[in-house]
């Protein structure tokens, strides 16, 4: 598949949700209530923000979520003990 088709496809998935609207997933669970959210049809990647709305997922806040994840573990492995 070359460049010029790709593209198309990506266009015509883009249309699809902006017309039916997206299909959105929980790809990843961060906290309890803090989550990651992708589109199955145009693999958009959303997640939460401090307010509690939506906001699409960009390297830094893919970045802040990770650390996010380290810091909850260890805080559940530490009230089990």
């Amino acid at each position: 598949m070359d460049l010029i088709e790709m593209k198309k496809l990506f266009l015509s998935k883009k249309i699809i949700c902006a017309l039916f609207g997206h299909k959105m997933i929980t790809s990843r669970n961060i906290t309890n209530h803090l989550k990651e959210y992708k589109c199955t049809v145009c693999k958009m990647e959303l997640t939460n923000t401090e307010e509690g709305s939506l906001t699409f997922l960009t390297p830094e806040l893919k970045e802040v979520n990770e650390a996010l994840v380290h810091f909850y573990q260890k805080k559940l492995v530490a009230k089990q003990h």
